[in-house]
């Protein structure tokens, strides 16, 4: 009887602690409605688009067929994967994806902090404001205008750029036929994208660097480079750790529109990346579990280096993304 009413207080003592926890927790929402309700459309868009769709990827483990149905289609385990991993060209597929993105990594990452770097330097705000807008505007243009521009940049027909050679040397060059530029013409063409907009999360980061500390600088006689390579740099490097570590968790991933845009036969042995070839496989061909598997398979690469990157932070004494 003894046991029994000791297991009972027991079972109570924890049932209030799980009430009085869930109390806690809708005071607070309560009390941060507005915080949460500005949170909200982001939390529907991640459940509505990200997770609601993960139902998607049992695809990968079955011979899909859209008459059939999920359900409907026949249970064909890990084949799709290893159809994948067994593929002539998957080691081709793997080379350019990781190259194009390790160039991506070298050459594009530390041109918006240098950017931010820079325009912070500027002091005439109205100069500053319309360097922002000018670096910020090929942002809004579409892969497909980039395309047309470097097209018409590059082409040996009508290309400013062989027009220029042919009128100096006699002579033009196949930029965008030659497989040893396509890497770095598409990382060039993400750099001048992208690069200006990538520089306002730095800018806010700057931003709040406490000026007092500048003031100080001064007073010991540090000239501008010393500032910023003391001062600046330190003050921003968790942003720039935790945007890498994000970075890296993408290495998988190759701007799709961007590299079919720029695709021709000539070029297809360097440019071919798994995104390509899930389109031509799931879209194309309709062989719908390849793309899924695919796009599961980037996935998981991608999971592992992000906590990989995250653990590697870690051990190194600075701040991760959990």
């Amino acid at each position: 009887m003894k046991n029994t009413v000791v297991n009972s207080n027991a079972h109570l003592s924890i049932m209030s602690k799980k009430t009085s926890k869930w109390q806690i927790l809708w005071k607070q929402i309560v009390k941060h409605k507005y915080f949460y309700l500005l949170m909200l459309p982001g939390i529907l868009y991640f459940i509505i688009f990200r997770y609601a769709p993960m139902w998607g990827l049992a695809i990968a483990f079955k011979d899909y067929s859209p008459f059939k149905g999920l359900m409907g289609s026949p249970w064909v385990g890990f084949k799709h994967f290893i159809d994948l991993f067994t593929y002539d060209y998957f080691y081709t597929l793997l080379r350019n994806t990781l190259v194009i993105n390790f160039m991506s990594l070298i050459l594009y990452f530390p041109v918006p902090i240098i950017l931010a770097l820079l325009l912070n330097e500027i002091r005439h705000d109205v100069f500053k404001r319309v360097n922002q807008s000018i670096i910020y505007l090929p942002h809004f243009l579409s892969w497909v205008v980039v395309a047309g521009l470097t097209f018409f940049m590059l082409s040996t027909d009508v290309g400013a750029i062989n027009k220029l050679l042919n009128s100096w040397f006699g002579d033009t060059f196949a930029f965008l036929s030659n497989d040893n530029l396509f890497w770095l013409i598409v990382t060039f063409q993400s750099i001048w994208k992208d690069a200006g907009w990538g520089t306002i999360i730095f800018l806010a980061a700057i931003a709040g660097v406490n000026p007092s500390l500048y003031e100080a600088a001064v007073v010991d006689g540090a000239n501008r480079w010393r500032q910023i390579w003391h001062i600046t740099l330190p003050a921003i490097r968790h942003v720039i750790i935790i945007l890498l570590i994000l970075r890296l968790g993408s290495m998988m991933d190759v701007g799709f529109e961007q590299i079919i845009l720029m695709l021709n036969p000539l070029v297809m042995e360097v440019g071919d990346v798994f995104d390509t070839y899930a389109f031509t496989q799931g879209i194309l061909r309709g062989d719908t579990s390849i793309g899924v598997a695919v796009g599961m398979f980037k996935g998981i690469i991608g999971l592992i280096m992000i906590l990989g990157a995250n653990w590697i932070t870690k051990k190194f004494g600075n701040e991760g993304i959990m």
